[in-house]
């Protein structure tokens, strides 16, 4: 430890020269890095909890920042006929916990937020990585209603029972007679 008070530091006390210009040769208390030994190569490996090594690619994710995959959906309000349209698409890389089993049934069910809110289901399809539903709903709806609320999508699991294993939303704001695609990424089911 260095004593910086006034009365402590030594009369030709030069800090530009002695600490900071990197020309000079290192002082005895600085470390120096190379720009190779300084960073860490991709293959290496951190203690867990338990004080294991395991490599950097071999660590699981959990919780909130595990992927839970997302669904494709389509939506189109037709205006003449003040109804909307929503395709349920596919789910893409979906996970679910181990104690649903190696492939449960999973559906796909919706809900329009409205002060009343109108739900529907797809059928249930075999787990795995891509699901197809390729199922449309049609609800008679006021877009001025529909514009206000959102829609939810849970994905469940119906055998061995039923559980959601993720959930995703979509404003409908934007909702037009022009047919749109939309991406959303699964999250865990909110308690």
């Amino acid at each position: 430890v260095s004593d910086l008070r006034p009365s402590a530091l030594p009369v030709s006390f030069d800090v530009s020269r002695s600490m900071f210009d990197l020309r000079s040769p290192p002082h005895p208390f600085m470390k120096r890095y190379d720009s190779l030994s300084s960073v860490p190569s991709s293959i290496s490996s951190r203690k867990d909890s338990q004080g294991s090594n395991r490599s950097l690619d071999t660590i699981t994710l959990s919780g909130d920042e595990r992927d839970f995959g997302s669904l494709n959906v389509k939506l189109c309000y037709v205006s003449s006929v003040e109804q909307i349209w929503i395709t349920v698409l596919h789910c893409k890389d979906l996970s679910w916990p181990s104690s649903c089993g190696e492939s449960p049934r999973i559906c796909v069910k919706g809900i329009l937020t409205l002060p009343k809110p109108v739900h529907f289901k797809s059928s249930a399809k075999e787990g795995c990585n891509d699901i197809e539903f390729m199922e449309t709903f049609v609800f008679a709806i006021k877009l001025q209603s529909l514009q206000a609320v959102r829609l939810v999508f849970k994905i469940q699991t119906q055998t061995p029972r039923k559980k959601t294993i993720g959930e995703c939303s979509l404003a409908l704001r934007e909702l037009s007679s022009e047919s749109s695609n939309h991406w959303l990424d699964i999250s865990p089911p909110s308690k």
